[in-house]
């Protein structure tokens, strides 16, 4: 089966295509409320082109999205370009097979959900999910029945970064690399140590926290970085025992194969 999976973000969206759950091709582009359903079809249909695919080769297209506005017009697209293809968005009333135990899941982010979906499926419970985007460094957590129990979320590393470029007089955004020390002489250094190490010691802290209210064996819990910016901080951080770059897409792969039958 040749899948689409689309994951909406607050800057980027991410697009890949999975043959029998594996991922495969995949595009970052900017996640532009101004982009109309005509216009995601046309890039749609370039990106499949480029890798010899095209709309009518998929077998169905699963979606989530954390941009309501971007949501509605992927709702067009499918609608109107996309038609005869099987299609699942994920929101309520869909089947993701995951127990979700917090005071309010619909609050949820669908992505973290996704993400949260295919980290059980390979790895059971208890796990701890980082997701390090760009807007935001997640926590999704799973208990030892692989259910849902709740996270935390921090400020991303390029919104930290575009904040103190922002809000400081002689201050920049600075590429997001390792300095090379934490005593930094300079001040692009001091930046990148303060951002990139002082991001590693955060997630540590953070994922070492977690790991202590779940109560398990710090061996026994899976702890798996994803997202675009987790290279970035896998050098520096001592907790990680799985880097899967494309949990989301699996997830969404997972949702579809559970709901195909109405979508």
């Amino acid at each position: 089966m040749s899948l689409l999976a689309v994951d909406v973000g607050n800057a980027h969206t991410v697009l890949g295509l999975l043959d029998d759950g594996v991922v495969g091709p995949t595009w970052r582009v900017a996640s532009d409320e101004r982009r109309t359903a005509d216009e995601w079809a046309v890039l749609l249909r370039g990106l499949l082109a480029g890798v010899g695919a095209a709309v009518p080769d998929l077998d169905g297209v699963a979606v989530s999205s954390a941009v309501p506005s971007v949501l509605h017009e992927w709702r067009e697209m499918l609608r109107v370009h996309v038609g005869g293809v099987p299609h699942v968005v994920v929101g309520p009333g869909v089947r993701t097979g995951l127990p979700v135990l917090t005071d309010n899941p619909r609050e949820v982010g669908t992505d973290r959900v996704v993400g949260a979906v295919a980290a059980a499926h390979r790895f059971g419970g208890p796990a701890v999910v980082v997701g390090l985007g760009g807007t935001a460094t997640t926590f999704d957590v799973l208990d030892a029945a692989g259910r849902y129990v709740g996270g935390a979320i921090a400020p991303g590393l390029e919104v930290a970064s575009a904040a103190l470029g922002r809000s400081g007089a002689q201050l920049r955004e600075v590429e997001l690399v390792r300095p090379r020390t934490a005593i930094a002489r300079n001040t692009v250094e001091a930046l990148q140590s303060g951002l990139v190490l002082g991001g590693a010691a955060l997630v540590d802290g953070m994922v070492a926290r977690v790991v202590a209210e779940l109560g398990a064996p710090a061996a026994e819990v899976a702890v798996v970085a994803t997202g675009h910016l987790a290279p970035v901080v896998l050098g520096e951080c001592v907790c990680f025992t799985e880097h899967v770059p494309h949990l989301a897409l699996e997830g969404l792969g997972l949702v579809f194969s559970r709901n195909s039958a109405f979508a």
